[in-house]
């Protein structure tokens, strides 16, 4: 208690893990410059071990999985925003690491507009690509028709949830996907819970994909957590008149999100199409550049490898965080051996 997201990631990535943490908490004003003496307080708390081990005999009576940030299970593009959860529970069966993962989220009072969309985008989608991920709420709403949507067309999907894992949810899911969350056992789904619960549905996808929205909503701020995470965002446009469309438009109309109409125009946009490129059996040779880095090696094999990649796609592959990854795109650019195309999508220049 008393320490928010963001200082506990800063706590456990300057000493290393959470153990180091707490064993020399006493020590953390002199080793890590600028932590407060109140933290040094805030961590002698021994509730917070007998919650934790009453947490973790739930997690291991229910076959959750528990994953930390340094898990290589863990959403590898959330891990990389500077208030990823340190952990998060998992019942289900996915992989969060996959090449392409969007979220699609909406107002609770979907339309049948905005429903059809969703069945109509998945569709085509599964057909466009058939590996992506799909993650929502699991609201009523336009949530729930994404998951179902996701679900008659064999697609992957994950609710993120605003409470913890005790509660008779979508069982389906659990075999196509499943159920993820931060929150302990017995949590209340209270207001600033789904603010919270926004901002992993927003951290690990590749693109944010508004269907409906009135002039305030839960959506719109997901769009806005997207936009700060420098991730692409989309809205589906609709009447003038329709309330429920009042906050896509705006999106579109600020400039904040990309107006989208199917699932082959997204497709395009985001330089997912890749199966319709052929491999790249020939391609640049290592000695024609002979000044690349071995970590500029690493992006220009996976290109070619890859075919035109978004650069979450990269971040991903490579493993490499997103900041480094848009330097070292800028250095290959520079360089002419790569090309920034619309949509964060980088091509490799033969």
């Amino acid at each position: 208690p008393g320490i928010g997201h963001i200082g506990a990631k800063r706590l456990i990535e300057g000493m290393g893990s959470a153990a180091e943490v707490f064993s020399r908490r006493k020590e953390l004003p002199e080793i890590m410059p600028g932590v407060n003496p109140g933290v040094v307080t805030a961590l002698d708390c021994p509730a917070a071990f007998l919650r934790a081990e009453q947490e973790m005999e739930f997690v291991e009576k229910n076959r959750l999985s528990c994953l930390t940030l340094k898990d290589e299970a863990y959403p590898s593009r959330l891990r990389e925003c500077e208030d990823a959860p340190i952990v998060l529970f998992f019942k289900g069966n996915t992989d969060f690491n996959r090449l392409h993962v969007i979220d699609m989220v909406g107002t609770r009072r979907a339309t049948d507009y905005g429903k059809q969309f969703c069945a109509d985008f998945l569709r085509d989608l599964a057909v466009l690509c058939p590996d992506v991920l799909v993650v929502s709420g699991l609201a009523y709403g336009i949530d729930i028709h994404a998951h179902q949507a996701a679900l008659a067309n064999h697609l992957p999907t994950v609710a993120v949830l605003a409470h913890g894992l005790d509660r008779k949810t979508a069982i389906d899911m659990l075999a196509q996907g499943g159920l993820l969350t931060e929150f302990l056992t017995g949590t209340n789904p209270d207001k600033h819970n789904f603010v919270s619960r926004n901002r992993i549905v927003a951290g690990m996808s590749d693109a944010t994909i508004v269907v409906e929205s009135a002039a305030k909503g839960g959506s719109l701020i997901t769009a806005e957590l997207a936009e700060g995470y420098h991730r692409d965002c989309f809205a589906v446009p609709g009447r003038v008149t329709d309330e429920s469309s009042i906050g896509c438009n705006r999106l579109i109309r600020d400039n904040k999100a990309a107006l989208i109409q199917s699932a082959e125009e997204f497709v395009q946009i985001m330089g997912w199409a890749v199966a319709e490129q052929p491999a790249r059996t020939e391609g640049i040779q290592r000695n024609l550049f002979p000044e690349l880095t071995e970590e500029e090696e690493l992006v220009v094999r996976i290109l070619m490898r890859q075919g035109d990649l978004h650069i979450n796609a990269m971040v991903v592959e490579a493993d490499i965080p997103v900041n480094r990854m848009s330097a070292l795109l800028f250095e290959l650019e520079m360089k002419g051996v790569v090309k920034a195309m619309v949509g964060g999508v980088y091509h490799l220049l033969t």
